[in-house]
C-alpha cells in the first residue's frame, strides 16, 4: 500500500478541501454537492462506474472544468476560479498527450521550458525524473517508437518534473494490458513512496483502487457515497451499491421488525435498528460450505456450479429462496454439482445495510 491506510489527518489541515462542490451540464447534474478532504501524502482514489462524475470531479480539482457551485482550496488558497496553469497541480491524461515531433527528453522538459526554468536546472530535473521513472534509456526516442507502458511512464515523468503539490491521474492505466497494468501499479507505488507526494487518481477498477490507494471515495450517480480506507470500505460498506461494487459480495434480502432480522432465505437473528427492508452483505471468502458449529447463519440450497480458479475454488449455490450465494474455498470441498448443500458464516463476518 502506498501509505498508511488509517485516516492521515491527525488534526492537520487538508491539502485539498472541496466544499459544496457541484457541476451541472445544462439539466444534467454530473457532480452533486459534496465535501471532500485530501491530505498531504495521500494516494487518493476516486472510484466508480462510468458516468458517475469522477472524471468531472478530477477535472474541477485541476482547473479544466469550472464548478457550478462550491469551492476548491489547495494548500489553504481558494483556487476555484483559477485556471490549471495557476494551480499547484498537474494532470496525467488518459491519452498521454505527448508531442509526436519531440523526443522523450524534450517532451518531459517542455513545461519547464514554458516556465522559463534555467537551462542547467531544467536539464538536471529532466535527468533526475527520467531516472526516477526508469526511462533514461528512452531519452532520444520519439513517441511513435514507444510502447503503451513506456508512453505512460513518459507522461508521468512530464507531470512529475513540474513538482506539483498534487498529481492528478485520469484512469492512467486503462489503456494497458493486464500484465502492464500490474507492473505500472508497482511503479506508481514505488514512485509515490520515493517522492512522498500527493496523488489523486480516477479509476473504475476496484482492484486498482484497493491496490494503490490509502483512501478511496466511492462515487455513484454524481455523489460520494462512502469514503475511507480500502479495508474499511471492503469490510464495512455503507450501501448495497458499495458492497457490490467493491469486490464480489453476496447480498441477501431481509426484513427487520422489532429488532429481529428475517432473511428471505429463512434465517433470522437479533439486530437492533430501524424497522424496514435490509440487506445482509457477506463476502464469498467468509462463507463456508457445510459449515461447522461456529456458523451462526446457516442456509440450505443446491450446488449449481464449481470452478477451479487456482488460489481458490468458486462454488455457486442456489438457495431454497432462489437467491444465490457464492463461496470461495481454498480447499476442494468434494461436493458435486446438483447436490444438496448448506452454506453458513459467522455474524461478525456479515454487514447489514438499510434498504434493498
Amino acid at each position: 500500500m502506498a501509505a498508511d491506510a488509517k485516516r492521515p489527518d491527525g488534526g492537520r489541515t487538508p491539502l485539498v478541501q472541496l466544499r459544496g462542490l457541484t457541476k451541472s451540464f445544462g439539466p444534467v447534474v454530473a457532480v452533486r454537492p459534496l465535501d471532500l478532504d485530501i491530505y498531504a501524502g495521500d494516494f487518493f482514489a476516486l472510484l466508480g462506474p462510468s458516468g458517475c462524475g469522477k472524471t468531472t470531479l478530477l477535472r474541477m480539482i485541476g482547473g479544466f472544468t469550472e464548478p457550478s457551485g462550491g469551492t476548491i482550496a489547495i494548500d489553504g488558497v481558494d483556487v476555484t476560479r483559477l485556471g490549471p496553469e495557476k494551480r499547484p497541480t498537474n494532470m496525467v491524461f488518459q491519452g498521454y498527450g505527448l508531442f509526436p515531433h519531440m523526443t522523450v527528453r524534450q517532451n518531459i522538459g517542455y513545461g519547464l521550458r514554458l516556465a522559463r526554468v534555467a537551462v542547467a536546472e531544467r536539464a538536471g530535473r529532466v535527468e533526475r525524473i527520467m531516472d526516477l521513472v526508469r526511462i533514461a534509456e528512452l531519452a532520444e526516442r520519439r513517441p511513435d517508437a514507444l510502447s503503451g507502458g513506456q508512453a505512460q511512464r513518459v507522461a508521468l515523468a512530464r507531470a512529475l518534473v513540474m513538482e506539483p503539490r498534487v498529481l492528478l491521474l485520469d484512469e492512467p492505466l486503462a489503456a494497458l494490458d493486464l500484465k502492464l497494468r500490474k507492473q505500472m501499479q508497482e511503479e506508481l507505488r514505488r514512485i509515490h513512496r520515493q517522492i512522498g507526494g500527493t496523488f489523486v487518481f480516477v479509476t473504475h477498477d476496484q482492484g486498482e483502487a484497493m491496490g494503490l490507494a490509502n483512501r478511496i471515495a466511492v462515487m455513484e450517480a454524481g455523489s460520494c457515497v462512502q469514503e475511507g480506507g480500502p479495508e474499511e470500505i471492503y469490510r464495512q460498506p455503507k450501501t448495497r451499491f458499495v458492497s457490490s461494487f467493491i469486490g464480489e459480495a453476496n447480498v441477501l434480502a431481509g426484513e427487520r421488525r422489532a429488532g429481529v432480522v428475517t432473511l428471505g432465505a429463512g434465517a433470522g437473528f437479533a439486530e437492533a435498528g430501524a424497522d424496514g427492508t435490509v440487506s445482509v452483505v457477506v463476502r464469498p471468502e467468509d462463507v463456508r460450505l457445510d459449515p461447522g458449529a461456529d456458523a451462526e447463519i446457516r442456509l440450505d440450497g443446491r450446488l449449481e456450479d464449481v470452478v477451479f480458479l487456482g488460489p481458490y475454488t468458486r462454488y455457486r449455490v442456489v438457495l431454497d429462496s432462489g437467491e444465490e450465494v457464492v463461496v470461495h474455498a481454498g480447499d476442494a470441498a468434494g461436493q458435486a454439482v446438483g447436490e444438496r448443500v448448506a452454506v453458513g458464516w459467522r455474524r461478525d463476518r456479515q454487514r447489514l445495510v438499510q434498504g434493498s
